[in-house]
């Protein structure tokens, strides 16, 4: 007779992503009854709030990105394995390695985020490359940096002046950061550092096919957002959908602008957690889960972050920001504490802390709802709010000290072109 198999003593959580939401369901969880699981195909945990400030020479890589295994090395119950993630089998309650290997589960947190969405145009990707991993940051700033590189060689006049434009499409917070950024880089960093070219001529072009920038925030904020980009020398333009994106530039609006670097923020699409699933999902395949997170028919089955599309007190779609991921995280661990209590867990209920976006290195906008900041206060506001959620004394003592050298000296430290540059930017 072949003995039963030895029933697990502990609940297993399996937590699919290391981002914001699972970090901090990883984190809450402690002291719970429970084995947990963290997977994820990069071995580091991402500030991504900062990225644009790595794809823009202000950051180093390191000042925004920590080992996952060091964030949890205290935590005995925790294994942390550096894997891909290709399905689930719901039935049989795994999750399915991409080496063939499976992971069991009591419990499933699917906090897999988002990546860039072309709207039906994938082919564009490699020409508009977007912005959410820190392989994406460096391949950004390396085709930046070796845009004005090309340009000090370059004698054509017209192939520098594709050179010297920067295009990004999507005027949302990232859009807005990476244009002003740019700007001043070439505006107030860059100049004495080459001979051949005036980096003041550079053009950073901002597209974006809604009325307005930062379409999030309220309409005052807005409007002094665009005011503050056109200030620097960013031309924006709006109410213009891009229609083509390829080696030698962009098309909107019928018209079609000659640059050498593009940058896509203008959305994103999820995971294919759904599929995973075969569960309901909206056009950007985000899972459309219950009001305890849980995705319907599968009640041991919680997805968070930019996984998910679900609705706040007044019936607006939760955005996908860190602090809602967070939050998040948070009510899923809490709902697997009562669960193993015996208890019923409450509904998610989503408080939004305000919204913030840099426009320079000296302005910003704040919109806490019921109070609205703009300018230098915001911006320092804004800064003293990013420093504090880093992670660990020597990084935010490292971003502060940087932050403030480019404030005091207009220099970014963490120009390095690095990864095969002599292939990009022809």
């Amino acid at each position: 007779m072949t003995p039963a198999a030895p029933q697990p003593t502990t609940h297993r959580v399996v937590i699919v992503g290391a981002g914001f939401g699972g970090l901090e369901c990883a984190h809450r969880l402690k002291g719970a009854p429970v084995s947990i699981t963290l997977v994820d195909r990069r071995n580091h945990h991402l500030f991504q709030p900062l990225l644009y400030q790595v794809a823009t020479a202000s950051l180093a890589t390191s000042e925004i990105a920590w080992p996952i295994r060091y964030l949890l090395r205290d935590r005995p119950e925790v294994t942390t394995l550096f894997a891909t993630v290709n399905g689930v089998d719901a039935q049989n309650k795994r999750v399915l390695l991409d080496d063939g290997d499976a992971l069991p589960y009591d419990t499933l947190v699917l906090a897999t985020g988002a990546r860039h969405a072309y709207f039906g145009h994938d082919e564009w990707e490699p020409f508009a490359p977007g912005l959410k991993t820190l392989e994406d940051a460096t391949t950004l700033r390396r085709r930046i940096l070796v845009a004005f590189e090309r340009a000090e060689r370059e004698t054509d006049e017209e192939r520098r002046a594709a050179l010297l434009t920067f295009v990004i499409v999507g005027a949302g917070p990232t859009g807005v950061e990476l244009a002003g950024t740019i700007a001043e880089l070439a505006r107030d960093t860059l100049p004495p550092d080459f001979r051949n070219i005036d980096t003041h001529k550079a053009r950073v072009v901002l597209i974006e096919a809604g009325p307005r920038v930062l379409a999030g925030f309220a309409d005052d904020l807005s409007a002094y957002a665009q005011r503050s980009l056109e200030g620097l020398g960013v031309e924006v333009i709006l109410g213009q959908a891009v229609t083509e994106c390829s080696a030698d530039g962009v098309v909107y609006g019928g018209q079609r602008l000659q640059s050498r670097t593009l940058i896509w923020a203008a959305g994103v699409r999820a995971s294919p957690a759904a599929e995973w699933l075969g569960a309901s999902a909206d056009r950007a395949g985000r899972l459309q889960v219950l009001s305890d997170l849980t995705v319907p028919g599968h009640p041991d089955i919680f997805a968070i972050g930019d996984t998910v599309v679900v609705a706040d007190p007044e019936g607006k779609p939760v955005p996908g920001i860190a602090p809602a991921a967070k939050q998040q995280g948070r009510h899923v661990a809490a709902s697997v504490k009562a669960r193993l209590a015996g208890q019923v867990p409450a509904p998610f209920h989503y408080r939004h802390a305000g919204s913030l976006a840099q426009i320079g290195k000296r302005k910003a906008v704040i919109d806490f709802g019921a109070i609205k900041l703009r300018g230098t206060i915001a911006w320092w506001i804004w800064g003293i709010a990013h420093i504090y959620f880093l992670i660990g004394l020597r990084n935010r003592l490292s971003v502060a000290i940087s932050w403030l050298w480019i404030h005091a000296r207009d220099q970014r430290a963490a120009r390095l072109i690095t990864q095969g540059s002599s292939k990009v930017a022809r």
